[in-house]
């Protein structure tokens, strides 16, 4: 094989950025991959819709089955998100024995494992490097650069979005709501925000990488998820005072020695924890110096000790540069004929398991409003006390105008289940105004 022909469906901004580097960068993944690349088909929603970069309409067709099913395409882009239609593409293209390339990680999070062995069924392969973390090859260093590793933590700052509102309302003071409308106007938040800022986009993220590191897939449903709508700025002035900056953070841990109920006593099983939620990272921390839409994986490995990725999250190009790295894996399987050159993903843990959120022990951050009252603090501390949980320190501010006043306490090590048990509590102490707002403190031990 000489030449390797492409077909790509999506032609919107990732899309067209693969177009345009494919264009100005062809030349030299061909000197490098020793063969032709051609990209005569792509199948787009409309031909008249304006694009970051533009595409020859000659190019294009509306018809994504007209790609998929030409006997000339070698190879599958798909560029069009979902989980429904694109699906569909993907199944068909796979049934084909054609490889298929995707950055859509909401479909690998909820269907990667059927695809995988859909894959392996026609003897072809699915390559996903642009699904996680943009530009950052994280999916390459798991799956290959690592293999000598076990992977004990991994965290990751991978929601450019939530990093920008985060990063503006910690350097300016700002809270919430006016920096999302911000971000909307900017281009860096969608009109429909839910993905992003409640966690979910995260979530699809950290569980492939989950999956990857640990050998088992974890499904989207087992992961614990918590979004940054409950961040106010009062939480970033606090946490900035304690020596901390909040960020939203993807959490993997292997948990060693773990005694879940789920699990049975005579089969030693694997136990990991997954979760995405607003945490507090020390400001001396690597982590805690990702601004903006930057995303950041940190991995920590047994042989290879801490190590720490990062690069552009989202957009045109970074995502491109991803798949045009896919392009290049590839293109190298066809031109020497190997149906698998890298397995996308090999379950070698079959007994492993993902903790329930109760189970999970941290420190914790807890932020209350309260009548400012002799006795109030008295009252939290007797129900912490008693659910055996402790108070490592505690700030009640000075000069707060009205008759309630913010609480922060920060908590040792306790489990979750036995914190939000006390919450309820607390939060039905006449002193206590509001729902008590916590996250979860994280020192990279």
């Amino acid at each position: 094989m000489h030449q390797i022909n492409i077909g790509m469906i999506g032609g919107g901004t990732v899309g067209s950025g693969v177009f345009h580097h494919l264009q100005n960068n062809g030349a030299l993944m061909e000197s490098r991959l020793g063969l032709k690349l051609s990209l005569p088909k792509i199948a787009v929603k409309s031909l008249d819709k304006s694009r970051a970069y533009n595409i020859p309409k000659s190019l294009m067709t509306t018809d994504w089955a007209s790609v998929v099913n030409d006997p000339n395409i070698h190879l599958i882009i798909e560029l069009v998100g979902g989980t429904t239609l694109a699906k569909t593409m993907v199944v068909s293209a796979l049934k084909l024995g054609k490889p298929v390339i995707t950055a859509n990680k909401a479909l690998i999070s909820a269907h990667g494992e059927e695809l995988f062995a859909l894959a392996q069924r026609y003897g072809t392969n699915l390559y996903y490097e642009a699904s996680v973390a943009g530009g950052i090859p994280i999916i390459k260093v798991l799956r290959e650069g690592f293999a000598g590793n076990r992977i004990t933590h991994m965290y990751g700052i991978v929601n450019g979005t939530c990093n920008y509102i985060l990063t503006r309302m910690k350097h300016e003071g700002s809270d919430f709501q006016p920096t999302l409308q911000d971000a909307q106007k900017l281009g860096y938040a969608e009109a429909d925000p839910t993905l992003d800022v409640d966690g979910f986009d995260a979530a699809h993220k950290i569980g492939i990488l989950a999956s990857l590191a640990h050998g088992f897939w974890v499904k989207p449903g087992q992961i614990h998820v918590e979004g940054i709508r409950p961040v106010t700025k009062t939480d970033i002035e606090f946490a900035n005072k304690l020596g901390y900056t909040i960020k939203l953070l993807g959490i993997v841990k292997l948990i060693e020695g773990a005694t879940s109920a789920r699990k049975s006593k005579s089969v030693n099983r694997k136990s990991i924890q997954v979760s995405v939620c607003p945490t507090l990272v020390p400001n001396t921390h690597v982590l805690a110096s990702v601004n903006q839409v930057f995303n950041a994986v940190f991995v920590r490995g047994d042989a290879v000790g801490d190590t720490l990725f990062y690069g552009r999250g989202a957009g045109k190009d970074a995502t491109a540069s991803a798949v045009l790295s896919d392009v290049a894996d590839a293109a190298l399987d066809l031109k020497y004929g190997l149906k698998q050159r890298v397995a996308p993903f090999v379950a070698f843990e079959k007994n492993g398991v993902v903790l329930p959120v109760d189970e999970m022990v941290s420190r914790y951050y807890l932020r209350l409003s309260v009548m400012d009252r002799p006795g109030t603090l008295a009252k939290v501390s007797a129900i912490l006390a008693a659910s055996k949980i402790g108070i490592s320190s505690v700030i009640q501010p000075e000069g707060h105008e009205g008759d309630t006043v913010p609480l922060i306490l920060m908590m040792h090590t306790a489990p979750y289940a036995a914190m939000k048990k006390a919450l309820v509590k607390i939060s039905k102490l006449p002193v206590v105004k509001t729902a008590p707002v916590m996250f979860r403190v994280e020192n990279f031990e």
